[in-house]
């Protein structure tokens, strides 16, 4: 799959006033002079050669990296101003043989850099690989991915984490003896892998198994430390995604390790309601029941500071059934022990030698939010309220009948290929048959939609038919659900109703823009309402900022959503406000383009101060809407903000 670059006006984040500390005037000039003449070079390749967009990209995050590195670096080292000397150079070198039409480190073995564009922002992203001697490009390989651990967030963290893999392009250094690909994505740097953070790890894959031959029975997921705790997040609400688990010292909860005895930890106490129900969509120990699903084999240092976090895992998987495999080495603090990394590497090798089963026989899935919906043949499409455990449990028997133990806070949900193909299948849910059209002989693959009708678990139709309403996979929530894939922010060309509510909308776009490319690692894509094409709506989550005067897509879409908000008055329910300083921030079914959202007014609901504190702390602030006052407390200061009232819409996408 090849990636659409947003053409967009870039939302401009402010330059350095002068070059970092450590950096001669000499230097500072040539660095300007090679980034914009390889800035051009890469434009010019990405023009004539677009379907070499991967090689780009390849050349680009050295580009990219030492533009990061010179903006927000403050103070450079010697070692530091020779490592952006290297990109430059590393990039140059390769758009002069992605020209030349002899890309070498794209068959090379050993370690290497790569990098993919991002769907999410049209930004570039690298990551480390290392390809063994023995890869064999007519041969499905395993594909192990390895989560780095926690790094501050700073200009260099790019070039930093590059120069791990990058050998150069010659003959390989390093080439390991080993039966499977390593994949290290950076993670857009240090969320835990979350919001576009997550997303990164999948694209990283998805770019991997477009130029290697990937076994996708047979691909990891490991980490440690930061990388851990990513290992457990993703590989227990995507368990249908990886053949086995290897953590190695990560937490699995916000609250319990915010309570480490460490200096410079922030304690995370009681939470408002609606942010402590969004912790079950961040905490990986509340899904730990899919441990049955995905095998996970943990190690913990003995003495490591962390150790509760797994032992809270062991007895969240206890009270499910489970039995939790954690290998603890004697002796050892918040290190990987060689000897207890090898034993967890070999029984990985076990799990990952059998290849995955996409049709077991048994299936017990749990969730807490439909962004995380599908687990091999079932697939989760509505909840009774989100945020609460929802469960779905069946069983195949051998005459192909389909049992599905009564579910639990689910109002509908999806049976998928392999099940149920028969020319007749067979279908209980709670112990009562629900009767399935017959399959004709040469039907598609059949995808059969089950929910309440009249009180009673029923057939509604086929998956590709059946018009979903209400909150469903992908279209759920929370605000900053908006920032995990392709978004578009709107800034408005028009007249603003409230001088004040236009000032606080602008300088949350500029606030935006800036945390999006420190923290974030990318250019806010960003256009005027005048500007926005039809295929933006299509394939963007639109966010809008201003109001219905500003903003003419704000305007548009006002009588869709479930507020009313005039010149002097905006209304959530039964909530008044005065509109000269007040404004919603909300998320919402974009209605012109189903499976998109619309948002107002509002990029991540957690800010610079949690960016660059601590990972844990990136969780949601304002949940699905929220109702804000301009300058409660610094009328002067445009950002300023207060919350007055936020939470959920309910399952059907309004006020409760």
């Amino acid at each position: 799959m090849r990636i659409a670059l947003l053409v967009v006006l870039v939302c401009a984040v402010t330059a350095p006033a002068e070059p970092p500390a450590g950096l001669s005037a000499d230097d500072a000039k040539r660095f300007d002079r090679d980034l914009k003449e390889l800035g051009e070079r890469l434009r010019t390749l990405r023009k004539e050669k677009p379907e070499r967009v991967d090689l780009v990209a390849d050349a680009e995050v050295f580009r990219k990296g030492a533009e990061w590195a010179l903006r927000y670096e403050t103070k450079l080292e010697p070692a530091d101003v020779a490592l952006i000397k290297k990109a430059l150079a590393r990039g140059a070198e390769r758009a002069e043989a992605i020209d030349a039409g002899k890309p070498a480190w794209a068959d090379r073995k050993g370690k290497l850099v790569r990098g993919y564009v991002s769907a999410v922002d049209g930004s570039v992203q690298p990551f480390g690989l290392v390809v063994p001697a023995n890869y064999d490009p007519t041969k499905p390989a395993r594909l192990d991915v390895v989560l780095h651990g926690s790094t501050k967030p700073v200009g260099l963290s790019e070039l930093r984490f590059m120069n791990r893999f990058d050998e150069g392009d010659g003959p390989p250094k390093s080439a390991p003896d080993a039966n499977f690909i390593e994949l290290h994505p950076l993670g857009r740097v240090e969320n835990c892998y979350r919001w576009a953070g997550e997303t990164d790890v999948f694209e990283a894959i998805e770019a991997v198994c477009r130029r290697y031959k990937i076994d996708r029975d047979r691909i990891v997921l490991r980490g440690m430390s930061m990388g851990a705790s990513g290992t457990w997040h993703l590989g227990l609400k995507r368990p249908d995604r990886f053949v086995a688990l290897g953590p190695y010292c990560g937490y699995v909860d916000t609250h319990e390790f915010s309570q480490t005895p460490i200096a410079n930890f922030v304690k995370v106490g009681p939470l408002p309601a609606h942010q402590e129900k969004m912790l079950h969509m961040l905490d990986s120990i509340d899904y730990a029941a899919n441990a049955g699903v995905v095998p996970a084999i943990a190690c913990m240092g003995e003495k490591d500071v962390f150790f509760q976090a797994h032992v809270l895992m062991g007895r969240a998987m206890e009270k499910e059934g489970l039995k939790m495999v954690n290998i603890i080495s004697p002796g050892t603090g918040h290190v990987i022990d060689p000897k207890t990394h090898a034993e967890q590497m070999r029984r990985i090798k076990d799990y990952a030698g059998k290849g995955l089963d996409r049709a077991p026989k048994h299936l017990r899935f749990v969730t807490w939010t439909l962004k995380y919906a599908e687990c091999h043949w079932l697939r989760v499409l509505g909840l009774s309220e989100h945020y609460a455990r929802a469960e779905l449990e069946a069983s195949v028997a051998e005459d192909g009948t389909v049992a599905v133990k009564e579910p639990k806070n689910v109002t509908r949900f999806a049976l998928l290929p392999p099940v149920l193909q028969g020319a007749n299948p067979r279908l209980l849910v709670g112990g009562t048959e629900v009767a399935l059209p017959p399959r004709g002989e040469n039907a598609p693959p059949a995808r059969h939609v089950i929910g309440k009708k009249d009180g009673k678990w029923s057939y509604l139709g086929r998956l590709d038919a059946v018009q979903l309403d209400g909150k469903r996979p992908g279209v759920q929530g929370p605000i900053d659900d908006a920032f995990t894939a392709p978004f578009l922010c709107v800034r408005g060309t028009g007249k603003a109703w409230n001088p004040a509510v236009q000032a606080w909308a602008d300088a949350n776009l500029k606030r935006f823009a800036y945390e999006w490319h420190r923290y974030f690692r990318g250019e806010l894509p960003v256009k005027d309402d005048t500007a926005v094409t039809a295929d933006d709506i299509k394939r963007c989550n639109l966010v809008l900022f201003g109001d219905p005067g500003s903003n003419a897509l704000i305007a548009r879409v006002l009588p869709k959503l479930p507020i009313t908000w005039t010149e002097k008055e905006l209304a959530f329910g039964k909530g008044r406000y005065t509109s000269a300083d007040h404004a919603p921030a909300l998320i919402q079914p974009n209605p012109f383009a189903p499976g998109r959202y619309v948002v107002l007014n509002s990029g991540h609901t957690f800010r610079e101060k949690e960016l660059a504190s601590l990972n844990y702390l990136l969780f949601p602030r304002l949940g699905d809407w929220a109702v804000l006052k301009v300058g409660a407390k610094a009328p002067t200061d445009p950002s300023d903000e207060e919350v007055i009232r936020a939470g959920f819409f309910d399952e059907r996408w309004l006020l409760p």
